[in-house]
């Protein structure tokens, strides 16, 4: 059964209070309605936008993907009613886990194609818009992180429309597999490895992986210092 997009989200840059401060951010979001089209080109979506594009947004992260079946969970720890686009996803999904979803898998969403590109890392934006400060690392611990897709062939998005699964990469590192090398067990050499072998890792998550091999230096094996 395909995976279904059932809340397209959309924001622009506004003042989120942050310890007693106010930063501009992206990261509330609201649902469009359901039967407005969007256009998603290479850059991200029609009506979205980033405020910090150092650290946001891009090729690599075109879309903000986050599975509605976390919202329970995290309704419960947090005793609160949230609705879709919550955690400053541009897609809320059915069907499209973590522990199912691998980096470089290639998916039709009505007119565009997208690729997975990379796990969501959780920033202090996702503990302001919601005043919990350990909101970001439960989410990283947990592993509830959602991904990002980048845009292979531009085209229009709607609510309600089928995500289906045209190819898959090799070799296959799941999302949630890519989150556990990347946070939990970080001198997984062979993890590490896999997920440098995967042409389709973004460029920040490649660099980062690299740069810990570096700073391995001779504890690293001798097979994996030429990926440095």
């Amino acid at each position: 059964m395909n995976a279904s997009l059932i809340s397209l989200n959309v924001g622009q840059p506004r003042p989120l209070a942050y310890r007693g401060k106010h930063v501009q951010s992206s990261f509330r979001k609201s649902p469009v309605q359901a039967a407005e089209a969007l256009w998603l080109g290479e850059m991200g979506l029609e009506g979205d936008a980033q405020a910090d594009l150092k650290n946001h947004g891009g090729p690599d992260k075109a879309v903000c993907v986050y599975p509605l079946e976390h919202y329970p969970y995290w309704s419960a720890r947090l005793g609160r009613n949230l609705s879709p686009g919550a955690f400053g996803e541009n897609f809320s999904t059915e069907r499209l886990l973590e522990r199912e979803v691998y980096v470089g898998d290639v998916y039709r969403v009505g007119g565009a194609v997208v690729q997975v590109s990379q796990p969501r890392q959780p920033c202090f934006k996702m503990a302001a818009r919601h005043g919990v400060k350990e909101l970001a690392w439960w989410v990283q611990e947990i592993g509830f992180t959602g991904f990002y897709f980048r845009c292979l062939e531009p085209g229009e998005v709607r609510v309600g429309g089928d995500i289906a699964l045209l190819e898959r990469s090799a070799p296959e590192v799941t999302v949630e597999e890519a989150n556990r090398v990347m946070h939990h067990d970080k001198r997984d050499f062979a993890g590490i490895e896999r997920l440098l072998a995967v042409p389709e890792l973004s460029a920040n998550w490649r660099r980062a992986f690299e740069k810990r091999l570096r700073d391995m230096g001779e504890d690293a094996p001798p097979r994996l210092e030429g990926l440095a």
